[in-house]
């Protein structure tokens, strides 16, 4: 009998689970099972070797199906990120993410279908390493100008998460507009838009606030 496996994947304190299954509940998703890594680097960790993700590769049979908010959970190196992706497929495991509603299916039999879908696999675990790179300057920069200042004025307290943050960012990526980001991080547009503008600022306030990157 096939299953629907969650897995998600938090890389910071501040981040929590919940937020990312009620995005994928919102979506009509229901899981029988849900697998988390915390505190785990998407970077540097890859997916075979986190305490959790390595169990998707004995848990996930032919006709299961994993869901991720995006294919940034699954890792943030082309390489991993796309070796995984095969590896599930080619063990008859259906992969599906929550922003923008990718389905990712090995048993296309269609030589064209198939080269859509593996270019859009190489496009996608490409983005996710781009913005991992552009996310990890924007921290860096934050958290230098977050030094200079925190002992004069904080500043206004950011009305986001570092976990909201990093919903923008990675709808962002994927060229989702502000309005389809608003309804599903709960920020305002307005919010979104001035995220979206300074990256680095935004880095910068949480951090002026106490969460670090």
């Amino acid at each position: 009998m096939s299953r629907t496996v969650f897995y998600a994947r938090v890389s910071t304190a501040e981040q929590t689970v919940s937020h990312q299954q009620t995005q994928a509940e919102a979506a009509g998703f229901t899981f029988d099972k849900v697998v988390v890594d915390h505190g785990v680097s998407g970077v540097s960790v890859p997916l075979a070797e986190r305490p959790e993700g390595k169990r998707l590769f004995d848990m996930l049979h032919r006709g299961d199906v994993l869901v991720v908010r995006w294919v940034d959970r699954l890792g943030r190196n082309y390489q991993d990120v796309t070796d995984t992706i095969r590896h599930f497929m080619r063990e008859g495991v259906v992969i599906r993410t929550i922003i923008n509603n990718l389905t990712f299916d090995g048993s296309t039999s269609d030589p064209m279908q198939a080269a859509v879908r593996d270019a859009l696999i190489a496009f996608m675990a490409a983005t996710a390493q781009a913005q991992a790179e552009a996310t990890k300057e924007a921290q860096k920069a934050g958290i230098a100008a977050a030094r200079i200042d925190r002992t004069k004025y904080r500043g206004r307290q950011p009305s986001y998460t570092r976990d909201q943050l990093a919903v923008v960012r990675d709808m962002l990526a994927t060229g989702a507009g502000a309005s389809a980001i608003s309804k599903a991080t709960g920020l305002t547009r307005q919010t979104i838009l001035r995220l979206r503008a300074d990256m680095a600022a935004a880095e910068a306030a949480l951090v002026r606030w106490g969460a670090e990157a």
